[in-house]
């Protein structure tokens, strides 16, 4: 996968986040986005409510899956945890960006098409946050830390704000997928995140995908608000 969006449309480039609590409601929502999103995602709330055989669906009919796990584990449970998911056809998966468990993923997904993005910094955390968990960085030099030690491990991409996402861009250069959760559209409410940009700032800055959620899935008319969104990645 081409890290910079070289060779994808706006369309490949929009991941939407399934971040609903019933399979029902998930399957909804790709029926009202079909023909406008293709590629989407899926974390804790709906792969607990039975999200995980809904992923094999969609992987199987064609649609792209993003499988937001985020793994931490030792290394054998994690490389057993990416085998299976390999098995289940998903375009992409994260796990925190710690050395070794990015190299024992790195391994286990060797010679399979899926992309294995590093989550660095939680785009809900600011510097207190991180302060009391006990890092001793800030979130933009740890944000650069871990996307360094992912390049190394022979990691697909990286998950971080698009705040960072020039700066991440210049430390794993143009062949690593950036993706960016966060975005919202302007004018809209910034709900629990902290570190928000824009669809257009967010591509400018050198992201390769943006994972939008609630602006497009508790929109009225969610065909239009992520038309719109396109639009406007597509204005930058």
């Amino acid at each position: 996968m081409t890290g910079s969006g070289d060779g994808l449309t706006m369309r490949d480039r929009l991941i939407v986040g399934l971040d609903v609590p019933t399979l029902t409601e998930a399957a909804k929502v790709v029926r009202d986005l079909e023909g406008t999103a293709s590629f989407f995602k899926i974390g804790y709330q709906l792969a607990f409510a039975g999200g995980l055989d809904f992923a094999r669906e969609l992987a199987s009919g064609g649609t792209k899956v993003f499988l937001d796990m985020k793994l931490l584990d030792i290394d054998n449970t994690v490389a057993k945890g990416v085998e299976n998911v390999v098995r289940m056809g998903m375009t992409m998966l994260t796990l925190h960006a710690y050395p070794k468990a990015m190299h024992a993923a790195v391994e286990a997904a060797r010679g399979s098409g899926l992309t294995l993005l590093g989550v660095t910094v939680l785009t809900s955390m600011d510097e207190t946050d991180l302060s009391d968990a006990g890092y001793e960085y800030d979130p933009h030099a740890l944000v650069l830390r871990r996307s360094e030690q992912a390049l190394h491990a022979g990691m697909g991409g990286i998950v971080c704000s698009a705040h960072e996402a020039s700066a991440v861009r210049r430390v794993v250069g143009p062949d690593m997928a950036v993706v960016t959760p966060g975005i919202r559209p302007r004018g809209a409410d910034h709900g629990d995140q902290k570190r928000v940009v824009s669809p257009a700032d967010a591509i400018r800055n050198g992201s390769s995908h943006l994972v939008v959620g609630r602006p497009i899935v508790a929109a009225p008319d969610r065909r239009a608000a992520a038309q719109a969104i396109l639009d406007e990645m597509r204005s930058a």
